[in-house]
């Protein structure tokens, strides 16, 4: 279901999805971006993508499909991974840093839920249900090894360079 019908049907459910699935996504790019300036690609910093802003990070096209069918994406991080020393280890480090950011995420969450011994109905509840879902879905998503996701440059990272 794409994010529009949940407007028309639920707005505060459109709410609550929506802005954990904005700023998730946005911080699994820059966490890419950051890895990779922290190993020595300046690159994402230069084009002012090291920013939580949401306009450095949307797609056009990938923020109208997600509205239209429930499926979209985000303006990827760019990365020369030639900036970077060890090139290899680059790949996979950088490559994990946005699965890693989204598990980070949903592990907070319910952390804060835990620790704030909160009920488990009502709005925050129903918050801390979806960034846990959203961040689980996205790591999970970006694992897969078919390109562009991440988990296909982990897997070139790993996989001998003779293949």
């Amino acid at each position: 279901m794409g994010l529009l019908k949940l407007l028309t049907n639920d707005p505060l459910a459109f709410v609550l999805v929506v802005v954990p699935l904005l700023y998730s996504v946005i911080i699994h790019e820059v966490a890419h971006g950051w890895v990779a300036y922290r190993m020595g690609d300046p690159t994402a910093k230069w084009y002012g993508r090291l920013s939580l802003n949401p306009i450095k990070h949307l797609d056009p096209i990938g923020t109208l499909m997600l509205f239209l069918v429930g499926f979209g994406w985000a303006k990827p991080v760019p990365v020369n991974i030639n900036n970077i020393a060890d090139r290899r280890k680059g790949l996979i480090f950088v490559s994990s840093a946005g699965i890693l950011a989204n598990i980070l995420i949903a592990f907070t969450a319910l952390l804060f839920f835990r620790l704030f011994s909160l009920s488990s109905s009502g709005i925050v509840a129903t918050l801390v249900d979806y960034v846990v879902q959203i961040n689980i879905i996205l790591a999970s998503l970006n694992l897969i090894p078919i390109p562009p996701l991440d988990g296909s440059k982990i897997l070139m990272g790993v996989a001998s360079e003779r293949v």
